[in-house]
């Protein structure tokens, strides 16, 4: 009752004390899901219980047309920075390719969004995954970690996977800790959501008249599936149709919503996919059990959102907040912990973690209870003592309507949900945006509100390479105006794309052939004009060459040589 009494006189001190944000600098909030479909909330066509997304929608802007960059580290250094992300220093993943475009660090000539708005008088907030920088260990270098990148407070993993129930790399500032240190009932989605409302009340109790900037990155729903049971029991016998099923829902639900155009095609299942048919019953239940959980990881990160949400309105900032929420990168079809035919790993216990011992590895040995984790074949996941992914045919349900997944740069791969809510100044109440746009967008954007001066020189005099993204601003006012630029690029582990107006050109590989679509007729990429449009093709390719000079795409890093079997 004391406990109860104490944290409403808190609440009420905070209301009476903030007052509201100055309307000339707003705060700001990125939102992002990590390994999230273009299709996966319910404002975007999902089945998916997402209750406070939606409401942000209602009562703001969805873009239909925004782009991630196909997999998590560059996302994250593309976000951060404005800049593509061979640029930042990471183009592929967290390992050192001896060439500047792939490091696997952020280097010293991009600056953060944060270090960016601390100089305009911003408070600096990170929750959440970090996965930009190779430097990990906690008796290492923490020269890119978030406090050392502009953020004055940091609650959140290093590293870009692992247990929800006991993440590696779990830090507080800049000391690692363990989830007791943290939290009695510890799950990482709750705590980023719940960290994120504790740096708001402490910012708007110690500094009322200044904004604050956070970035809250949750980890759902990435694999392992991890789930509280009270969320995965919501979705018990929601996917017993299969997953051919949920992408036609998904689809007809999307047409009428506007989200998609009932001209472009549902792109065909991949032929990858197992029929749901001719599972047994047993397979079944266990295919209906991983996207269950998959659904309560999404669930369980709106209702984080929601607090967070409260919490605004607490503390009087919701008025005039900018919150933007959106994914890393397409649905994962990677098979993480659950090949096909792999023999389930029994349930088995062994030794208790010791007090205090932090937990090292991306997939833990044991809980800390000493459950050994299981992985295979038929292994139910949802509790810590469980690791995998929720497979192939489920994130072709996310991707709906689209083809290909994370990794591609077809859309699939690379198009990802944008809520836009700011009460103060976005008035489009529920609309729809189709203009093109990119995580690029987000800094200029950021800069733009926020009226701060993005620097020509910072780390100690080093040249900072130049914005490369459009603020979103006129997409906010409406008003037929428009975000003019040239194009939009991508480029992963060889996988190409480059979008000029409503003109894609599109390829696997480095080998692979360009495909050429009409993305205002065939969005889905099923009708490859290559062959006729040929100077289509040539003249875009050349603007990809070009961009992939000066942005550190090329020269590529060497591959390696898979060994020839005997």
């Amino acid at each position: 009752m004391i406990k109860l009494l104490l944290t409403t006189l808190c609440c009420l001190y905070l209301t009476v004390l903030s007052g509201n944000a100055a309307p000339d600098r707003p705060n700001i909030i990125i939102m992002m899901a990590d390994d999230m479909g273009f299709s996966d909330i319910g404002c975007y066509g999902s089945e998916i219980q997402t209750p406070n997304l939606d409401q942000l929608a209602s009562g703001g802007l969805r873009f239909t047309q925004f782009y991630n960059t196909a997999r998590c580290c560059p996302t994250r250094a593309s976000l951060l920075t404005g800049l593509y992300p061979h640029q930042a220093g990471i183009g592929h993943m967290m390992n050192d390719k001896g060439l500047d475009g792939y490091r696997g660090d952020l280097n010293r000539n991009c600056v953060t969004i944060a270090e960016v708005l601390k100089t305009a008088g911003y408070g600096t907030y990170m929750s959440g995954k970090w996965h930009v920088t190779k430097q990990t260990n906690p008796d290492g270098s923490k020269d890119n970690w978030p406090r050392q990148r502009g953020f004055d407070r940091f609650f959140g993993t290093i590293h870009g996977a692992g247990s929800f129930f006991d993440p590696n790399s779990l830090t507080v500032d800049n000391t690692q800790v363990t989830p007791s240190e943290v939290s009695d009932d510890f799950y990482y989605t709750e705590q980023i959501a719940r960290m994120t409302s504790k740096f708001i009340r402490e910012h708007v109790a110690k500094k009322p008249d200044e904004p604050f900037f956070i970035y809250n990155a949750f980890t759902s729903p990435h694999w392992p599936m991890h789930a509280r049971e009270k969320d995965i029991a919501k979705y018990k016998g929601r996917y017993s149709k299969g997953w051919d099923t949920l992408r036609k829902e998904r689809h007809q639900k999307m047409i009428e919503m506007g989200i998609v155009n009932d001209q472009w095609a549902l792109s065909p299942r991949d032929p990858k996919a197992l029929q749901w048919e001719n599972l047994d019953n047993k397979d079944k239940t266990w295919f209906e059990r991983r996207m269950e959980v998959y659904a309560a990881m999404i669930d369980n990160m709106d209702q984080g959102i929601g607090k967070i949400v409260a919490t605004l309105k607490e503390t009087n900032q919701f008025d005039n907040t900018l919150i933007l929420f959106l994914a890393d990168n397409g649905g994962c079809a990677e098979e993480y912990g659950n090949r096909r035919n792999s023999t389930a790993i029994p349930k088995e216990k062994l030794e208790p973690m010791k007090a205090g011992e932090l937990q090292t590895k991306m997939q833990p040995d044991k809980t800390r209870d000493g459950w050994k984790v299981r992985t295979g074949h038929g292994v139910m996941p949802g509790p810590a003592d469980t690791y995998m992914s929720y497979g192939l045919e489920w994130a072709n349900s996310s991707n709906t309507p689209f083809r290909e997944y994370k990794h591609w740069v077809h859309e699939g791969g690379i198009s990802t949900p944008l809520i836009a809510h700011w009460p103060a100044k976005i008035s489009r109440n529920g609309d729809l945006d189709s203009t093109p746009s990119h995580l690029i967008d987000l800094m200029a954007t950021c800069v733009d509100i926020s009226k701060a001066n993005y620097p020509k020189t910072f780390h100690q005099n080093q040249n900072i390479k130049a914005m490369e993204g459009r603020s979103l601003l006129p997409a906010f006012a409406g008003n037929g105006n428009r975000i003019q630029r040239e194009a939009l690029y991508w480029e992963h582990e060889g996988n190409r794309a480059v979008r000029a107006g409503n003109w894609k050109l599109v390829a696997k590989g480095r080998k692979g052939a360009w495909e050429l679509y009409d993305l205002s007729r065939d969005r889905t990429e099923l009708k490859n004009l290559s062959s006729a449009k040929p100077e289509k093709v040539k003249q875009m390719a050349g603007m990809w060459e070009t961009y992939a000079k000066r942005a550190n795409v090329i020269p590529w890093p060497a591959q390696k040589k898979k060994a020839k079997k005997k």
